[in-house]
């Protein structure tokens, strides 16, 4: 044989071994299904066969560029992708050149799900098991999942806007401890959206976020999406007159900020408040109460540990990510503008030269503070997991503070105070969920004053700025007296 294609799926090597007997010198084999892969040199060697591997439908399959940003492979390069290798299927099939009604053996309604399986599973003459979808489908962009119930006179009223792992590992089970009702998950993944909701006792799940903002019940909403959908729907939720905790970034760029700054400007009764959840950390709180009453600036080093992301992971992506540093190292800058209680002046940056594929995310992030104290920044992503995520070491006054992976506050210095621990990690997410929606029921202040959450919103710029021009940032100058954050009170 010139050729054969493997569509198998069985245990063992024996089937390699027969296509290997089966082809002619210098042949060719192509695994589409699953096999083990216990190669015999001997079958390869002696006929000098070629092995390859087939990505499930063909080229493109898995390629976020080409299947999400419909970046098509050149014909002359790449004739038989994803797309073209269904196109030509469904010709054959329409021209009637490719049958597979002698294919189908059982034909089972939608609702008969568990039965179809049943009958893979078990009858030894099932080919072709369809499942078929009732003729007429009620469509509608929202699923109620149970009644309002009874809420306390006051009670705020919340809309999550994303359903995807971090609303689902973070934001959904330390919500639901807050004093506060979930009306609504929002998700364009209908079936997401709806396991969320159900999962949590959420009254609705809905595909569009238009409906949430129409809701007058609706206080504040929480926005969990892509990065870069952040500062349009803060803009949206403001204008519709929504208190809006949105997480990390508030923009990824300045063009972007410059519109919340305006939403925000326009609706200066609404709280807005980025997901920087670690400030709420009753380490954190510690922290900042063991530092008060200082008498010298402070000098502070953070080592993250932020493991590696894959190089085609869409956090990488300028357009829809912006990179780590702006994705998620303004986590650990917010963390030390609110121990310092003061903002961000310089940014000096500085990441790898070369031999690697992404060079943002191996970092070291050098910033100056208005009060004059000092802060280094290590995001590193080429560590090991044994390793601890985020150290922080906080020098003040001849003391020093030693804060491990938000499990373990060790001082050294301090009169009467020597280890602060809680038992389990706790980087703050139930304590800010719950202040947020505390703040919407009795009113008040930003819980974080705008100028900071812009402040380190223009810091991860001037850092990215500052690793690629080999520059050091004064903030101020470099992003005018329009975004420049202002100085913010100590403590």
């Amino acid at each position: 044989m010139d050729g054969v294609l493997i569509a198998a799926s069985a245990r063992g090597d024996e089937i390699i071994h027969q296509a290997a007997q089966m082809c002619r010198r210098r042949g060719r084999i192509v695994l589409v299904g699953v096999v083990d892969l216990n190669l015999r040199r001997s079958d390869f060697y002696e006929k000098e066969l070629t092995f390859q591997v087939s990505c499930s439908y063909g080229p493109g399959r898995y390629d976020e560029r080409y299947e999400q940003q419909g970046h098509d492979y050149p014909l002359a390069f790449v004739r038989w992708t994803e797309q073209r290798n269904f196109e030509a299927v469904l010709a054959a099939l329409r021209a009637g050149t490719l049958r597979v009604d002698e294919l189908i053996t059982h034909r089972f309604p939608l609702d008969d799900a568990a039965a179809a399986y049943d009958t893979i599973a078990r009858d030894a003459t099932a080919l072709g098991v369809i499942l078929e979808y009732p003729p007429r489908v009620e469509r509608a962009p929202a699923v109620v999942i149970r009644q309002a119930p009874s809420r306390p006179s006051g009670q705020p009223v919340l809309a999550v806007i994303g359903a995807g792992n971090y609303a689902r590992l973070y934001l959904m089970p330390n919500l639901v401890k807050a004093p506060a009702c979930i009306a609504y998950v929002v998700d364009v993944n209908a079936a997401a959206a709806r396991h969320l909701a159900a999962k949590f006792g959420v009254e609705q799940a809905v595909t569009d976020y238009r409906l949430v903002l129409q809701d007058e019940r609706v206080n504040g909403v929480l926005i969990a999406v892509g990065h870069n959908l952040h500062a349009r729907l803060v803009c949206e939720a403001l204008a519709a007159g929504k208190h809006v905790l949105v997480e990390k970034p508030l923009a990824m760029n300045t063009e972007e900020l410059a519109q919340v700054l305006a939403a925000a400007a326009a609706h200066p009764d609404r709280q807005l408040l980025v997901g920087f959840n670690r400030r709420f950390s009753p380490h954190t709180l510690k922290a900042r109460e063991l530092l008060s009453g200082r008498s010298e600036p402070l000098a502070l080093h953070m080592t993250v540990n932020a493991g590696q992301v894959p190089p085609e992971h869409w956090v990488h992506d300028p357009v829809r990510g912006g990179g780590r540093i702006i994705g998620e190292a303004c986590h650990f800058i917010d963390l030390m503008v609110c121990l310092t209680g003061s903002p961000v002046r310089t940014v000096s940056a500085a990441m790898f030269g070369g031999g690697v594929v992404v060079r943002e995310d191996k970092m070291s992030i050098t910033l100056g503070f208005e009060d004059g104290s000092v802060g280094s920044l290590c995001y590193f992503a080429n560590g090991p997991k044994a390793y601890p995520k985020e150290l922080l070491e906080v020098f003040s006054d001849g003391r020093v503070l030693h804060l491990d992976n938000f499990r373990r506050l060790t001082g050294f210095g301090f009169k009467g105070f020597r280890r602060f621990r809680i038992g389990r990690q706790d980087k703050g997410h139930a304590q800010e969920f719950a202040a947020f929606a505390r703040r919407i029921a009795g009113g008040g202040e930003p819980l974080v004053p705008l100028e900071q959450l812009v402040n380190v919103t223009l810091a991860t710029f001037a850092a990215m700025t500052s690793a690629s021009e080999g520059r050091t940032i004064a903030l101020a100058q470099e992003y005018g007296p329009r975004l420049a954050a202002k100085p913010a009170a100590t403590g």
